[in-house]
């Protein structure tokens, strides 16, 4: 795969995310991309919290790094991966959402409802999320405003 846009991918999932998370662990890797499991590692109930907070430290820690979250809905996991400043993970669930949370959002995390979207989907999605360019220009202020708080 050409043209990604982050080194590496920070990857990690609940319970409910985990069958969906060994798919584009899958993906990523036939594609070359370096990947790391952050987990969940089995199917055991887990806190999606927590594995949104383990993936978001990472990339805190690893300037032009990315991530992809998973939980039932996306909701959850993002939410706590957006407590920390620098994240921007953005739930997408097709084409247009995901194009539009790299193009104008600078999302360096696309979280993803594993009971939502199918196999399929996520790969495209993710497929998207990897290779979209931050437009800049009028979005820059308006992400830096999401930086930056009120």
């Amino acid at each position: 795969m050409r043209d990604v846009i982050f080194h590496k991918i920070y990857i990690g999932a609940d319970h409910a995310g985990f069958a969906l998370k060994q798919c584009l662990i899958d993906f990523l890797e036939e594609n070359k991309i370096i990947v790391e499991d952050c987990g969940a590692l089995d199917t055991t109930p887990s806190n999606y919290a927590d594995l949104g907070h383990q993936v978001a430290f990472k990339i805190k820690n690893d300037p032009g790094s990315g991530g992809v979250l998973m939980c039932g809905t996306g909701i959850g996991i993002s939410m706590a991966a957006n407590r920390h400043q620098g994240i921007r993970a953005a739930l997408c669930h097709n084409v247009y959402t995901t194009q539009c949370a790299r193009a104008h959002n600078d999302a360096n995390v696309l979280a993803l409802g594993s009971r939502i979207l199918d196999e399929s989907m996520a790969k495209i999605c993710l497929d998207i999320f990897l290779k979209t360019p931050f437009e800049g220009g009028r979005h820059t202020v308006r992400v830096n405003h999401i930086d930056g708080g009120i």
